[in-house]
């Protein structure tokens, strides 16, 4: 696997509490944007996201992001 999978081609936009999350970078999680460890065997390794208050955030889903694990509009340019 070269290249991560395109989970969905938009960002997910979510409201999340203060915490520790750890963001899917391979695109193969069932639990998107999240990750489940569907990465073990690939090269991938999840991205932490700590936050010491809540906050909206938009995930990239379509991991083409240049700023991982935020949306950067990347999805725009990919052809699913």
């Amino acid at each position: 696997m070269d290249q991560p999978k395109c989970a969905e081609a938009a960002p997910s936009r979510l409201e999340l509490e203060a915490g520790t999350y750890w963001w899917c970078a391979c695109g193969l999680s069932q639990k998107q944007p999240f990750c489940d460890g569907s990465h073990k065997g690939t090269q991938f390794a999840p991205v932490k996201i700590e936050l010491s208050q809540p906050k909206r955030l938009s995930l990239c889903q379509c991991k083409a992001t240049q700023k991982p694990p935020y949306c950067d509009g990347s999805h725009a340019e990919i052809d699913e």
